[in-house]
């Protein structure tokens, strides 16, 4: 039985966002788009500017400086929740 092109199209994309991971040259949109839920990590951190021009050219790890959290820990706790969120 063939189920069409939507649900392949949604089997790529579950497949594609397991394979993600965060990185700390990643901008914040990109990660936002990856995983929506990774907001509340970010408010949880102190940044509260998602939708801010900067989220959309500013890297992670900027905004970590800009912000004094660990960059590694963030991107650690981001990847945690993607994982958890493809299981």
């Amino acid at each position: 039985m063939r189920r069409g092109a939507g649900y392949d199209i949604i089997i790529f994309l579950r497949k594609r966002r397991k394979k993600m991971t965060v990185s700390k040259d990643m901008k914040i949109i990109d990660i936002l788009e990856l995983d929506r839920g990774t907001a509340n990590i970010f408010l949880q951190h102190g940044m509260h500017c998602l939708g801010c021009k900067l989220a959309s050219g500013e890297s992670l790890e900027d905004a970590c400086m800009a912000h004094a959290i660990d960059a590694d820990a963030l991107v650690g706790e981001l990847n945690a929740h993607i994982t958890a969120a493809g299981a």
